[in-house]
Order: C-alpha cells, then structure tokens, then sequence
C-alpha cells in the first residue's frame, strides 16, 4: 500500500480524536466544543505520549476554512429584519458591554505590562461573548422561551456584528505600528477609514444582494434539487470572499455578508440544513486547531493572568453588563439574569487570537491562555445562570428602596415605538426615510462610478479615440446611475405623508423645499463628477451640460416608471420570507 499523504494522515487523527471526545463529552452532558478543544490538545506536538499532527500548515489551511463556514453559517442565522425590529434595548446593551468589557481586558493586560497590541487584543476577546455556548445552555435548561433568554440571543447577534467590525478595525489598526504618537494618529485613523469602508460596503451588498440573489433563485428554482442548491450557495460565499479579500476585508467577513444575504431567501431553511454538515466537518477542524495550540507549560507559567482575566470576566460581566442592561431600560431582575448568562468567551475569541497570531501582533503566550480562560468558563456558564437568581434576591434585599424605586421608573419606558400622529412624529418620520434613501442611492452611484473608471473607461479607451472615448464613458455612466439618481432625488417626495406635510404650514414648507433642494444638490454633485472627470467641460458649457442632464432625470417618466419597479421588487425580496 502505497505511504498516505501527511494532511490525510493528520485528518485521520484530528477525526478519530474529535469522534472520540465528543461522544465522551456528550456523555458528561459538557459542550462539544470544549471535545474539540481537548482533542485538538491530544493530536498536537505538544503531546508527546500520542500520536500527532505532522503539517501544522495543512492544518491551518482547513481551519481558515473551518472559520468561513462558521461565519457564513452565523450569518444564515442573522436577520437584518430581525435587528430592525429588537428597538434599542438589544443595542445599548451590546454597546455597553462592550465598551466596558474591552476597557476591562485592556486594563487587565496592563496590569501584567503586556503590549499595547496585546491588551488591545485581550479586550476584543473578553467582549464578546459565546453565541453557541449560550445557545445550548438556554436549550439544556429549558429557558429559550424565557424574556432574558429572547434578550440575551438578540444582544449576541448585535455583538456578533460589532466583532466583525472589530475584526476589521483590529487588522487596520495592526498594519500601523501604534508605538509612536505619528503611528498611533495612523492607527486611529485608519480605524476610522476601515470603519466607513465596511459600512459602505455593508449597504452596498446588501442592497444589491436582496435585488439580485433572490431574483436569480426564482428563476432557476425549478433547476434546483439539494445538490445543486448547496453547490450554488458554497460558490456564491466562496465568491463574496473572493471579492471581500480583493478589497481589503478578511474572507471570514465575506462569509458573514453572503450568509446574511441568503437568512432573507425563500430558501434560507434548505441551505442552511444543507450547509449544516460541511460547517460542522470543517468547524471540527478549526476547534481542534484551538486546542493544538495549548500548552500545559505555558499555561502553568502564566496561571495566575489566567485566573485574574477569569475573575475579571466574572466580575466585569456580572456588574458592567447588568449596568448595560439597565441603562437600556430592563428591569433589575432581568438585567442581572442577562449578565450572568454572558459571563464567557468562546469562537469569536480565538477567530480574534487566530487572527493577531497571523498578523504577528500579539505574543505567544495570548492565545493558550485565552483557550484555558475559554475552557473553565465554558463549564461554568450554567451554575452562573442558576446562579442570577439567588443574587438578585441578595441584591434586592440590601439596595435601598428609593434606589429600587429609580430603577423601576426607569425601566417601565415602553420598548415599542407608537404610531406617528403628530407632526413632529411624521416630520421626523420623512427625514428618517429621506436619509435612507439618499444614502443607499449614494452608495449605489458610487460604486457605479468607481468601477466604470477602474474597470470599463480603460477598455472603452481601447475601443475609441479620444475625445470620444470620454463622452462614450460619461454616458454609460451616467446612463448606469441614472435610476438611482432619480430615487435619491425624486423617491418619497409626492408620498402623502409629504403632502401633509406640506399642507400644514408655511415654516414647514420652507423645511421640505430645503431638504428637496438639498437633495438635488447630491444629485448635481454626482452629475459634476461623472462630467469632470471624463469630457471636463467647464464654465456655462459645463454648467448647462450638468443642468440639462439633471433636468432630463428628474421629469423622465421612464425613469419614474424603472425606479418604482426597482423599489417594488426590493421591497419584496426583503419581505418574501415573511410572506
């Protein structure tokens, strides 16, 4: 029999170990995950008494892979309905906890004169807590229908999408050395630049990902049996990870988009039980890549940092995120059920450590102590629950009466919005929807801009000559943004809430002539560029040019007549699930 290769022999091993532990751990009723981890410590080098891996390299191959079906598998699971609809309770909460965990993390590194880059790294990892870990605690108890179960799973999700920007701004700020003041003014900004090219991106994907995914899965719909649909759906994650590293994001951010894109589909249920193994056989791998980097002598030389950064996620969880939920609007009781069930760090924490051992931020030492802290938190997770109970009834018992009193005015502010019957509701209202409009169409303009005069004006230049290879590029794209030019100018306008609007006062008219004539201005802004940098005309001619292509947008009836169609179909995309 001919030699096996090293990654299929190591596969064998990682298999055989993680089959073996997780059967273990499922008899002692303990979190698979933590199998994983203890079978990725009884595959590795560091265990010299077994058997162990040969091609750390091949292993870390599958296990990038492992974090693209993890987050693409998260992503399924997220709505961005579903965070329209929590209010903002779920938000402040997560923002709350944290801003309080990561200054906690951060402090705790300094304490033991760690790098900068490693508390840094340290407080992303103690903020955000285990989605999977929770998840199964909840359903093993029997609390998935309780309030603060509901609360807790929606601030995870928040806190979910908060480690992916942490993600990004993390990976900028670790490509600026932060040890001076010039490169810390670099980090900073970059971080802000990061932060503005996600969100760009975000509204950009998503919006041209509800219009056209669902759209293609309706026509080919009757081509798809199981095999095609999960061929279909790994090609369209691969592909967004592709496009997401071209343009400087990690390919786990590219899954999460694509998987968020598909949670809106008719067949978001199909693919997510047909992507269900794969995510698990190669999820496997990445946990027990986890465990293959703890080390029993590392560990043992830094135990007691492990033990203060548990205290530390005990303590800071239990009264920083019960803050957080008050702040928030939530009852004592429920805010102190909510904090305890946090009081853990799990995926995304070592997705962060695997991500500043890549880029070579952060010290050795971080990420088996992170894996230890991960380990005892985890078996801790479900006495801390039973726990929020009883501590509220000592807390209840030695707070003062007028601070209860405080507390439950506070937290009888109701968490849904009413309808819109005054005219500062209906004001407020327009301007709400008016920002969204002429954001989205902006992104969409933008992006039409940039990628005809990356991609399509050289190869038009190619075709013709100058200058009509100008006037050929400035059409097209003009010709490209105009239906979204005339939604960011023209959409919601002659609604009747406008109407009414208009109807109620002069002042008020005064505003909305504003905000139209502002609207307008964006659209010419665009106009001016398109024409600036292809045929630069200047002066009157210029001015005319720009003012006769506005015009001839803003009254097209078939422009009208496209635009609505557009929306229209968005609108049901967005909302096919539901119906």
């Amino acid at each position: 029999m001919s030699q096996l290769e090293p990654l299929i022999a190591d596969l064998a091993l990682i298999l055989i170990c993680a089959g073996a532990m997780t059967l273990l751990f499922k008899r002692l009723k303990q979190p698979v995950v933590l199998g994983y981890i203890v079978a990725g410590f009884l595959a590795s080098p560091n265990m010299t008494y077994m058997p162990s891996v040969t091609d750390m390299e091949g292993i870390k191959l599958w296990s990038d892979i492992g974090v693209i079906f993890l987050l693409f598998a998260l992503g399924l699971e997220f709505s961005f309905r579903k965070i329209l609809r929590m209010g903002a309770a779920p938000i402040i909460a997560a923002c709350a906890v944290i801003m309080g965990m990561m200054l906690v993390g951060m402090f705790t590194g300094q304490l033991f004169g760690w790098s900068q880059m490693d508390c840094i790294y340290l407080g992303g990892m103690l903020a955000m807590s285990s989605t999977t870990i929770i998840f199964k605690a909840f359903d093993d108890m029997g609390l998935r229908q309780k309030r603060f179960a509901s609360l807790v799973l929606s601030v995870l999700i928040i806190e979910d999408i908060l480690a992916i920007v942490l993600m990004v701004v993390l990976s900028t700020i670790a490509a600026v050395s932060p040890d001076n003041a010039e490169g810390s003014s670099g980090a900073v900004s970059g971080a802000m630049m990061a932060v503005v090219k996600l969100v760009f991106f975000l509204v950009l994907w998503f919006v041209v990902g509800i219009y056209l995914i669902p759209l293609f899965l309706r026509k080919v719909r009757q081509l798809m049996s199981n095999e095609t649909l999960l061929i279909t759906a790994l090609a369209l994650c691969f592909g967004m990870v592709v496009i997401a590293s071209s343009v400087g994001f990690s390919a786990a951010f590219g899954a999460f988009i694509m998987g968020s894109i598909l949670a809106e589909t008719v067949e978001k249920e199909q693919i997510e039980h047909l992507v269900t193994p794969v995510k698990d056989l190669f999820g496997a791998i990445f946990f027990v890549s986890v465990g293959m980097m703890v080390d029993v002598a590392l560990i043992a030389d830094y135990i007691v940092p492990i033990l203060c950064i548990i205290a530390a996620i005990m303590l800071g969880q239990t009264i920083l995120s019960t803050g957080g939920f008050l702040l928030a609007g939530q009852p004592l009781k429920t805010a102190m059920q909510c904090s305890f069930s946090m009081t853990q760090i799990g995926e995304f924490a070592f997705i962060l450590a695997t991500l500043g051992t890549s880029l070579g931020v952060t010290s050795d030492f971080l990420y088996p102590i992170v894996v230890a802290v991960s380990v005892f938190t985890t078996f801790t997770t479900p006495y801390m629950i039973r726990l929020s109970e009883p501590a509220y009834g000592f807390v209840e018992r030695i707070l003062p009466k007028r601070w209860r009193s405080k507390l439950d005015d506070y937290s009888v502010t109701p968490e849904t919005s009413h309808e819109e019957v005054t005219e500062g509701g209906v004001w407020s209202a327009y301007l709400k929807r008016t920002a969204i409009v002429v954001s989205i169409n902006s992104v969409l303009c933008m992006a039409i801009i940039a990628l005809m005069f990356y991609f399509g004006k050289p190869h038009i230049a190619n075709l013709l000559p100058q200058p009509w290879a100008n006037i050929v590029t400035a059409l097209v794209v003009i010709i490209l943004c105009a239906p979204f030019l005339w939604m960011l100018m023209r959409q919601g306008s002659r609604n009747e809430k406008v109407v009414a609007l208009w109807n109620s006062g002069r002042v008020t008219r005064v505003k909305l002539m504003a905000f139209q004539l502002l609207r307008l201005f964006i659209g010419a802004a665009f106009v001016s560029y398109i024409i600036g940098h292809t045929v630069n005309l200047g002066g009157m001619i210029g001015l005319f040019v720009v003012l006769a292509i506005l015009f001839s947008i803003v009254f097209s009836p078939r422009l009208k007549k496209s635009s609505e169609q557009m929306t229209k179909t968005f609108q049901e995309n967005l909302n096919q699930r539901e119906e």
